[in-house]
């Protein structure tokens, strides 16, 4: 029983150690973080996370930032930032954009709730109002033109992280528009073409839309100071060699925020731009990742040692095949490459047909619950051409669903002990594990008949087309992994070597899509180890159907955006 125990144990101590780690390094030096909800446009709740320094009072109010993440994401995303902005004195506003994290839907309502997000920060009598900054990355920036737009005496300074002026997405910008301006825009930025219509990163100096900002009439040199800071008309363009995403987990690019708020805000505790800590958040809420997972198959195993479903342990006895065949070869090659094959199409179908609805009101959810569903079916029909031996699963509908919703039930448990305890969630940079509001709740349910549908299919074909007689554990684990996630993993390195060769993407039409692909990969080797190990102990695909079927449903619905409002 003592072995049952263990891998729950290490779980938990896991997800400890990194929660500590991680509200240690948000609160060094004594920073105070609380989680606000206030009112925006048309009644709408926004959510926030409020970073406040040490000694901030009314009567000594020091400069303000409000920081607002990207399109899919969430607050949490925006922390790097956010950190260190506070280590300098500036209290923080972290926002959920409308739509995403626990502001109220639909997305991109009310200025992208960026309007309100100033006006919030400047209500706190601990805020000097004189000296406020505006910090936004992709979709967040416009986020932060739209409230620049809405109040323009109401802010200091800007700073542009992967995002862009004009286009249609916010006011064109001028010499004179927005207020004191820096553009962080990253080398190998997959969103060139559609933020500053240049054809990769490395040339955004040559960016006419840019070029009319800073009041150039030739290529925009990065480092040099245009314009007059005093004036209001300061402009300075800086791009780090890192990706779209990359700015979050980028020294260089956070490190340009911080040296222009310190050059444009009065006020706060001054500190090189090169200390930095907030990488070592990342590492904690890493470990709390990593803890869950291990949670899940810790709680599965204790469970299953338990009276009410101990009839459901099995070892398996049946294999698909006794040795691994060039058939074997050939289904894994299969497994991995159609998915990757499929992807671009298959996401661009389900977003033509299911536009977001009462019933289906996740856009990207949609999509890739309309890629999952398919792909079942492609392999479903795949498993009746290409056959092996046949296998036998063990049935046991009611005990494995019970089982199934307990574990996963521990997982969540954990989430929220650790969100209420230590104002985190589990991630590493973009890839997070967040606990439900009551609206994305009732959206998961909906999102989990498609999902569950998929997982069903995929992982009978995955145990029942794959599975190879004496396998070690090692060797079963890693075939499943590499037959899951790997055909992704591959072709993201090369969609990524290219982009750091040539500067475009292979497919530089789909730049969301491919930061949307990145996810899968940690995503599917969780469901691939989280299937395997409990297919090694009860002999049945329905367990890791269920337990991923849950817990893919809510992690994809918890960090989506939400274009319908529901209720």
């Amino acid at each position: 029983m003592k072995q049952h125990w263990r891998m729950f144990t290490l779980g938990w101590a896991l997800i400890l150690v990194g929660s500590l780690l991680a509200h240690f390094i948000q609160t060094s030096g004594d920073i105070t973080i609380k989680d606000v909800r206030f009112t925006g446009a048309n009644g709408r709740t926004l959510s926030a996370y409020l970073y406040i320094p040490p000694g901030v009072t009314a009567d000594t109010p020091v400069p303000g930032i409000l920081a607002v993440h990207g399109y899919i994401n969430s607050r949490e995303v925006q922390s790097g930032f956010a950190i260190e902005f506070a280590r300098r004195g500036y209290v923080v506003l972290a926002l959920d954009q409308a739509g995403h994290g626990y502001s109220d839907a639909p997305a991109f309502a009310g200025g992208y709730g960026g309007p309100a997000g100033l006006q919030y920060l400047r209500s706190l009598d601990i805020v000097d109002t004189n000296n406020i900054g505006l910090e936004g990355h992709s979709m967040g920036g416009w986020a932060i033109l739209a409230a620049a737009a809405a109040h323009p005496e109401d802010y200091r300074s800007m700073v542009l992280e992967g995002s862009s002026v004009g286009g249609g997405r916010s006011v064109p910008g001028t010499t004179e528009w927005p207020r004191n301006v820096a553009v962080v825009f990253s080398e190998f930025d997959e969103f060139a073409a559609s933020m500053w219509q240049v054809p990769t990163g490395r040339e955004i100096g040559d960016s006419e839309n840019l070029q009319t900002l800073f009041g150039a009439t030739s290529t925009v040199t990065e480092g040099t100071l245009y314009g007059d800071i005093a004036q209001g008309t300061g402009r300075v363009l800086h791009s780090p060699p890192v990706t779209h995403p990359g700015d979050h987990i980028s020294h260089a690019a956070i490190g340009h925020a911080l040296d222009w708020f310190a050059q444009t805000l009065e006020g706060g505790t001054p500190l090189p731009a090169s200390d930095q800590i907030w990488f070592f958040k990342e590492i904690g809420t890493l470990l709390g990742l990593v803890g869950f997972v291990v949670l899940l198959c810790g709680s599965f195993s204790l469970l299953l040692n338990t009276s009410p479903f101990a009839a459901l342990a099995r070892h398996p006895d049946t294999f698909a095949y006794s040795q691994r065949s060039p058939k074997w070869w050939l289904m894994v090659v299969l497994s991995a490459v159609i998915p990757v094959m499929t992807f671009y199409p298959f996401m661009g179908w389900g977003g033509q047909l299911l536009r977001a609805s009462a019933l289906l009101p996740q856009t990207i959810t949609s999509q890739v619950a309309f890629w999952g569903v398919l792909n079942g079916l492609i392999f479903a029909a795949l498993g009746f051409v290409i056959r092996g031996d046949k296998v036998q699963f063990a049935q046991q509908l009611r005990p494995t669903l019970l089982i199934s919703l307990a574990t996963v039930g521990i997982g969540y448990l954990a989430v929220l002990l650790a969100d209420f305890l230590f104002m985190i969630d589990f991630r590493f940079w973009f890839v997070g594990i967040k606990a439900m509001n009551l609206m994305q709740f009732q959206i998961m349910l909906v999102y989990l008949l498609p999902f569950t549908a998929f997982f069903m299919l995929a992982l009978r074909a995955l145990h029942g087309g794959l599975s190879v007689q004496g396998d070690s554990r090692f060797a079963h684990f890693g075939s499943n992994i590499v037959a899951l996630a790997g055909g992704f993993f591959v072709f993201l390195v090369l969609q990524y070597a290219n982009l750091f060769i040539t500067g475009s993407l292979l497919t530089p039409a789909q730049p969301l899509n491919t930061i949307v692909m990145i996810q899968f990969v940690p995503l599917l080797t969780i469901v691939a180890i989280v299937s395997t190990y409990t297919y090694r102990r009860t002999a049945s695909y329905l367990p890791g159907a269920f337990i991923n079927a849950l817990f893919v449903s809510w992690y994809i619905v918890a960090g989506q955006a939400t274009q319908f409002s529901v209720g």
